[in-house]
């Protein structure tokens, strides 16, 4: 009998009194793509940490076909077995395609740099595993979808036939995770095995053979996909019943916050129209290229429009300012957390609190009482799972994080939420608590836009919006069929009045 790819037996780290990983053990045969699910905090980073190299366990195995793993810290050895894509990329956004992909093997056993055996050799790579990338183009202007292929073929350039993706569809869009998914399959035709790390556990169903879960550090059970219904996934993760929510219609403030007209940007979107009100969760949906991520940023200030009107509460504000945006009442959680949302060095309090610095006291000092006061508002309320509010935030998981950008969006009290993509990353336990935080919120009085692909972020909205080509094309109650919505998103059903698509 053929021994695993991987098998990890009795896993044990502490960190301090924290036991991150009790005992666990993980099996990965070849040719199956296997998934690793839990919490945040179950152990999935420090099982990778472990059977990547970059950490020693305090006790237990780890072998590579039935062969003892390299020792811990030789990554040269290591790099031949396994490989991780990390859900924060790990390139070097100033250097060439070329460069990352043999970042410290430029010299190719010369003195001398031969940048043209370089460029060769990185082509030869991308070509090899069919990776249409720019060798020449700078690492940093790739999109998300082009970076992750890249550090795919980084890792397969070293020998690695085992390759973990770390949340790889996090922040792409619905037509870039098709795409990925069809890389994988031709990889996995090519003898590429991998762990698969996701919150979205639709996808473990899709693309997955072998399920493991992990909860509070310990291993709670490994399985066939096929023989794990979606329940029983969810009550493993989280150790309590699952019981499915349902959402119904509710009265609504005639008052309205938000009034969008006829607003254009070219190559962006084309005469938007529409409002929102008060106390209003309103989705915006639609595939890659739509326009609704450009149409947020317009909002919010990132962006300006080249016509139409915003009105908030019934008063303009500058387009493409986003000091205007927040003044007049607008909070904002972007799609991208880490580069976007938080300074990772800081702590929570200074993150929670960095759109009102200027509330915080006179002069330039902050007053910390009520700094600190407010953040533990936040910290309760929101679940943050830290030692304290003084914790960097750098120091916190996914969903811990998104807790805190949740926080600095609601600082200002807003009169209107534009969240985008406000669950990526995030387990399905924190998921639930960022998304009942935010339709508290909206009983209160807050409106809120919550942009995303993630039919869940969008199922309590009393309306979801779609968009196609940079047009409005369709409305849905609350209520809706996925089909019928990922239908409208993929331009597979008719426009609706009032937004009929020329």
């Amino acid at each position: 009998m053929t021994a695993p790819l991987l098998e990890a037996k009795n896993l044990m780290k502490r960190y301090g009194n924290n036991v991150a990983l009790n005992n666990v053990n993980l099996t990965v045969h070849a040719g199956r793509t296997h998934a690793l699910v839990g919490r945040n905090g179950a152990g999935k980073s420090t099982l990778v940490s472990l059977i990547t190299g970059l950490n020693k366990a305090d006790s237990g195995t780890i072998q590579f076909n039935g062969v003892d793993a390299p020792a811990a810290g030789d990554l040269h050895e290591w790099r031949k077995h396994v490989a991780c894509v990390y859900q924060k990329s790990t390139i070097i956004p100033h250097l060439s395609v070329a460069e990352n992909l043999l970042i410290n093997r430029q010299n190719l056993d010369k003195k001398l740099i031969s940048w043209k055996n370089v460029y060769q050799n990185a082509q030869n790579i991308l070509d090899e595993w069919d990776i249409p990338v720019d060798v020449r183009a700078e690492a940093g202007s790739l999109n998300v979808e082009n970076r992750q292929l890249m550090e795919i073929a980084r890792s397969l350039s070293y020998g690695a036939r085992f390759i973990i993706l770390d949340e790889p569809t996090a922040m792409l869009d619905g037509r870039a995770i098709k795409r990925l998914f069809a890389r994988m399959e031709k990889l996995h035709n090519q003898g590429v095995t991998f762990l698969f790390i996701s919150h979205h556990l639709s996808e473990v169903y899709d693309i997955c053979q072998d399920v493991t879960v992990y909860r509070d550090a310990k291993h709670i059970l490994t399985t066939s996909v096929a023989e794990l219904p979606k329940n029983q996934l969810i009550e493993a993760m989280t150790g309590e019943k699952y019981t499915e929510k349902h959402y119904s219609s509710r009265e609504l403030s005639p008052e309205i916050t938000l009034n969008i007209h006829q607003l254009n940007q070219a190559n962006a979107y084309e005469n938007i129209s529409f409002h929102i009100k008060k106390g209003e969760m309103v989705g915006l949906a639609g595939g890659g290229g739509c326009g609704k991520t450009e149409l947020a940023e317009t909002l919010v200030g990132l962006r300006e429009c080249e016509s139409g009107e915003i009105l908030l509460k019934n008063k303009t504000y500058p387009a493409g300012n986003v000091k205007a945006a927040l003044n007049a009442g607008i909070g904002f959680v972007p799609q991208d957390r880490h580069h976007e949302g938080f300074i990772p060095d800081l702590s929570i309090a200074e993150n929670a609190t960095l759109s009102i610095m200027e509330k915080l006291g006179k002069w330039g000092l902050i007053n910390r009482n009520k700094q600190n006061a407010l953040a533990q508002q936040w910290f309760k309320e929101l679940d943050i799972k830290a030692y304290g509010i003084e914790q960097p935030v750098s120091g916190l998981s996914g969903g811990n994080q998104q807790k805190v950008v949740q926080a600095r969006a609601m600082a200002n009290n807003p009169d209107l939420l534009v969240m985008m993509s406000p669950t990526a990353g995030v387990d399905i336990k924190s998921k639930e608590t960022l998304l009942d935080y935010v339709a508290k919120s909206s009983e209160k009085g807050t409106s809120v836009l919550i942009v995303s692909d993630e039919l869940d972020d969008l199922r309590a909205c009393d309306r979801v919006l779609v968009m196609y080509h940079g047009k409005l094309t369709h409305e849905f109650p609350i209520g809706w069929q996925d089909q019928e919505l990922i239908a409208a998103m993929e331009g597979l059903s008719e426009p609706q009045n009032p937004f009929q698509a020329a």
